[in-house]
């Protein structure tokens, strides 16, 4: 068997022109979706990766190479795509050192009885998690939810065939759409987005039978949605915003149904990302410099200036300061609004463009993927000094935190409650050599407080895509007590 024969991610991203790019096109289209070999039997949990499985179930012991070795090939032969030759290499005297290493979230499952796909190589955001145990995700032609809780998945919007609206709206497109091929994915505050190949649009309420808005978001042959996101006004009303690679940005108005901000820029916007304010945003696209503009007017504020190639990807940090910034030539960039003359970190990939970038939703921690093999997680509040490394196979087609980071804190309580309340919560407490009765059962008691995990509150989805090892993995964040001091 060959290098680049049954292991999963072992291709290269492709190098096709965005602009020209279709799913006939593309090197996915062999990918049929047969579920039959990836049942749930399949999945990988925690207690399977202590016995020595790979998380996503790679059987190592039966090819013809190491683990290791697989890996250091794989680093040595990934083609990076570049639109501006070796924007990489240069980009590397740059980066800001980090100690690596470091374990912020824990592998948690891994499905195969969902497989999380891509259809345009440079666009990576599709897949969003609600809640800690719900996750949305594109599959072929379907839009699946997930739950994580009981194990299932759910057709929400099948776009094999013909997808119309159910509901009546200025602009709606009535006559809806066909074989809608699917380049981005939003959910949030029980809505839920599509964007096409050709400007499609495609709104769904999760609360709501049927479609409620389908509409073409531009006419023009290479208008398709790269990225959207979902947001509410200070007056609550629902927006989105559509970038197109029509140079456009619109501002919808999903309760109006139409469009109320339509600005235009010098090049294809590929993702924008808004203020927790509301009234900043940030517009990256075909053009090394990004831009801070007036959410309201569109006007630029403010240019950025560093990335050495195209960016698809950026995300504000909660705290309405700082935003990172994703590029081709593998370095994500964080920026701070105080001064923008220069970014405060530059973070490097190991292999490939920095296609989709996350914070926790506290700000504690950002996420930044490349094209496949690596999601990189760093300690905010170390400067990104710190960083843990997810390392797998496979082509990354999203990745979600989910929006709960909140942490649940036990009671202080005697021994034997704390051990109760561990158990219900399922968590494991460390063993001790101390035993403490309850009820009529011998149980070890819980040693110290400040040893005592929190009881995950978040979790960090990963939606990868291979010809063999598709699936969805999970990651949970790990927390620790200081003091068992707050109530339930």
């Amino acid at each position: 068997m060959s290098l680049y024969d049954g292991l999963a991610g072992v291709y290269p991203e492709e190098e096709q022109d965005r602009h020209a790019v279709q799913m006939g096109d593309s090197d996915y289209e062999d990918d049929e979706p047969d579920q039959s070999t990836c049942e749930a039997t399949e999945d990988t949990t925690p207690m399977d990766v202590k016995k020595g499985k790979d998380i996503q179930g790679i059987p190592w012991d039966r090819m013809n190479t190491t683990r290791d070795r697989y890996r250091q090939a794989r680093l040595q032969q990934y083609a990076n795509f570049e639109n501006i030759p070796n924007s990489g290499r240069n980009s590397e005297k740059e980066c800001t050192p980090v100690e690596k290493g470091q374990l912020y979230y824990e592998f948690q499952h891994n499905t195969r009885s969902v497989k999380s796909t891509i259809l345009h190589f440079q666009l990576r955001n599709l897949v969003w998690a609600t809640t800690k145990h719900d996750v949305y995700l594109m599959s072929y032609y379907s839009v699946l939810h997930w739950s994580a809780l009981t194990r299932e998945k759910q057709e929400i919007i099948d776009l094999q065939g013909h997808v119309a609206p159910c509901e009546k709206h200025h602009g709606n497109f009535s006559e809806g759409f066909y074989h809608t091929q699917v380049s981005t994915l939003a959910v949030k505050n029980n809505l839920l987005v599509t964007g096409g190949f050709r400007g499609e649009i495609i709104c769904k309420f999760l609360d709501r039978r049927g479609i409620s808005y389908c509409c073409k978001s531009t006419n023009d042959d290479n208008g398709i949605t790269n990225s959207l996101e979902i947001f509410e006004k200070p007056s609550g009303s629902l927006h989105f915003l559509a970038s197109n690679n029509d140079c456009g940005l619109r501002d919808f108005d999903i309760e109006k149904f139409q469009i109320c901000n339509n600005f235009r820029f010098a090049w294809p916007v590929n993702h924008t990302s808004l203020s927790p304010d509301g009234k900043l945003a940030v517009i990256v696209g075909d053009n090394p410099d990004g831009l801070l503009v007036d959410a309201n007017s569109g006007k630029t504020v403010h240019d950025l200036r560093g990335h050495l190639d195209y960016s698809f990807a950026s995300a504000w940090n909660p705290d309405g300061r700082t935003f990172a910034t994703g590029n081709q030539d593998k370095t994500c960039r964080v920026w701070d609004i105080r001064n923008l003359s220069k970014s405060i970190a530059v973070l490097g990939g190991n292999i490939g463009a920095i296609r989709s970038i996350r914070y926790t939703s506290d700000g504690k921690f950002l996420a930044m993927a490349e094209p496949a093999d690596f999601i990189h997680i760093f300690d905010v509040d170390s400067g990104y000094s710190r960083e843990q490394e997810l390392d797998f196979f496979g082509e990354i087609a999203g990745i979600s935190f989910s929006p709960d980071t909140n942490p649940v804190r036990l009671v202080e309580a005697a021994p034997a409650l704390q051990y109760f309340l561990l158990t219900q919560l399922q968590l494991q407490p460390p063993a001790t050599s101390q035993t403490t009765v309850f009820f009529s059962h011998t149980i070890p008691a819980p040693a110290s407080s400040s040893s005592l995990p929190n009881r995950v509150t978040e979790s960090l989805f990963v939606g990868v895509h291979d010809r063999a090892y598709s699936s969805l993995l999970q990651f949970s964040r790990r927390r620790f007590y200081s003091y068992l001091d707050t109530a339930l």
